[in-house]
């Protein structure tokens, strides 16, 4: 990337300060190769070879600076530069995982026309900023699942689901996530648009469920039709709650690692719940009849 051609104070004025947090402004025309590279983060296989992955929007981008993610690119019109449309910056309480929970030093972003944004947006109407980050995944530590409370996502394939169950983790005080690598991408925009935030302040770990949870000590609960009400559960301290997919449920590899299975009672004609609704219900109970919980 070229230099900078111009470096000035982001934000010059109090309004601005108060819009989101404070940033350094680089003014440069974009390459063509740089737009290249950007458009690529919105496909999978070109965020994996990169290793970067790819948020656009104010309210997004917003939510995570404030929440202290460290972003390493940001690109904004002067729309954005000049104070619209991002919320002020609030406190976030950080997850364990030290690849999330430092705070961000401040930012150089780079001033672009709203034409180049134009060109880099996959929305039909571009929003005013974009920024970049760099794909973590954080290791399985042994025996980490023993302890506090694990979501675990069996083939949850739906983006808007993943990141729903993501702001349930956040909201319930989960103290990690865990994807099953056939489950959406956690670095793709729709699952972080739909964390609301909570992207950043989820620690989350992709890796085999059947490899991950062979040996755990700590109880297994899974839904299934035959399980006992999930008003009558017990208190857990320690527990990991597996949400499989709406189509297939828990995988034949899982199932038999489920050691509690729950079922929410059915009192109309709906066939089914969708997975975060399930996982809302069960993380309730799981909550409110455990240690620490309402």
């Amino acid at each position: 990337m070229p230099a900078p051609l111009l470096i000035t104070q982001i934000p010059p004025a109090a309004t601005v300060a108060k819009s989101h947090p404070p940033c350094l402004l680089a003014v440069m025309p974009l390459p063509k190769a740089e737009i290249t590279r950007l458009r690529s983060l919105q496909e999978k296989k070109s965020r994996e070879s990169l290793g970067l992955f790819v948020v656009e929007g104010e309210k997004v981008v917003g939510e995570l600076l404030a929440a202290g993610f460290p972003f390493t690119e940001l690109y904004a019109t002067d729309a954005w530069t000049g104070g619209g449309g991002v919320p002020p910056p609030r406190k976030a309480s950080a997850p364990d995982d030290a690849s999330r929970g430092v705070r961000a030093p401040r930012l150089q972003a780079t001033s672009i026309t709203e034409a180049e944004m134009a060109r880099l947006s996959h929305y039909p109407t571009p929003s005013t900023v974009l920024a970049v980050g760099t794909i973590n995944r954080p290791p399985l530590a042994a025996g980490v699942l023993n302890r506090g409370l694990t979501l675990a996502l069996d083939g949850i394939q739906d983006p808007g689901n993943v990141g729903t169950l993501l702001r349930l983790a956040d909201w319930f005080a989960f103290d990690r996530v865990l994807l099953s690598p056939d489950s959406a991408d956690l670095f793709s925009q729709k699952v972080i648009n739909a964390s609301m935030g909570s992207f950043a302040r989820v620690t989350c770990h992709t890796a085999p469920l059947a490899d991950a949870l062979a040996g755990v000590t700590a109880p297994v609960l899974g839904c299934d039709l035959s399980g006992a009400d999930v008003h009558s559960m017990q208190p857990r301290r320690d527990a990991i709650v597996v949400i499989g997919s709406e189509g297939r449920g828990i995988s034949v590899a899982v199932r038999p690692l489920v050691t509690d299975f729950v079922t929410i009672p059915k009192y109309g004609g709906a066939e089914s719940l969708n997975a975060a609704t399930a996982a809302a219900i069960v993380c309730d109970n799981l909550r409110r009849v455990s240690p620490g919980g309402t």
